[in-house]
């Protein structure tokens, strides 16, 4: 675990999945943060959880496609604690499986209002703290969906692969004022919706994780510690980089 004692962060969608894991991992590491959900009670939970281990952990409740939000978040970070060392964009919603032709215009709009306009209003507002700082990390979640096709996710895949283009292009934009910006590209994660299928659809679960070359989903946390890597002092030299979190998904060209 990379050693993040004395930063001062922010995570998105921290009320479970990857955001939650994410959370936990900064602060196990010894970071403050400042998490948010669109829902107060299990965003409460992850801070309790935070607490009880040691940490310290601040909470805002709202929507994440908020640009408001986004601004008063890294105000309140910077009052409470200074500085703004990094920040995971984590929060996004994924879509059911559709037919390209039998998509609606309100899904893609919904869609694409969270994990596209959500991700640039975070990091246009953390890019100025930086900017201001001189130095700073910012990991968005992408996904694999971003960088291969996925039949019947025509809406979140495209909003995956505009989730890379802005953090290729902020990487290349504030390179030389000392801020890396990364995104990770997970692949299968057990996070609820995961947990759902396979109880429903148990043999449907079988066959899709048997087909991923280390035969199993990743738990949230080996996303979270991925995130966490990037965010620290060990991954100084990089910066644009869509990292692959997948068990090799990614090189079979699975999605």
């Amino acid at each position: 675990m990379p050693d993040m004692s004395g930063k001062n962060g922010i995570v998105t969608g921290a009320g479970g999945g990857i955001g939650r894991a994410s959370a936990l991992a900064f602060a196990d590491a010894g970071a403050r943060v400042m998490i948010m959900d669109i829902a107060a009670e299990p965003l409460e939970e992850t801070a309790r959880l935070i607490r009880e281990a040691g940490g310290t952990a601040e909470t805002m409740v709202g929507d994440a496609s908020d640009e408001d939000l986004a601004a008063r978040m890294v105000a309140r970070t910077v009052e409470l604690w200074e500085t703004l060392d990094f920040a995971h964009n984590n929060a996004g919603i994924g879509t059911a499986a559709t037919p390209f032709t039998q998509q609606e215009r309100a899904t893609w709009d919904r869609v694409f209002t969270l994990n596209v306009f959500g991700t640039m209003s975070f990091m246009k507002h953390e890019l100025r703290q930086m900017e201001k700082q001189g130095f700073g990390a910012i990991v968005n979640t992408s996904s694999m969906s971003g960088k291969n096709g996925s039949p019947g996710l025509s809406p979140y895949n495209a909003s995956k692969w505009a989730v890379n283009g802005m953090t290729q292009t902020a990487a290349l934009e504030y390179a030389e004022q000392g801020i890396r910006v990364n995104a990770i590209c997970p692949g299968a994660t057990f996070t609820a919706a995961l947990a759902a299928w396979k109880d429903s659809s148990p043999r449907e679960y079988e066959g899709y994780t048997s087909a991923i070359p280390m035969k199993r989903a990743a738990d949230p946390r080996e996303q979270a510690d991925a995130a966490v890597w990037l965010c620290s002092e060990e991954a100084g030299y990089v910066t644009g980089s869509l990292l692959n979190v997948d068990g090799g998904e990614g090189i079979l060209g699975k999605q």
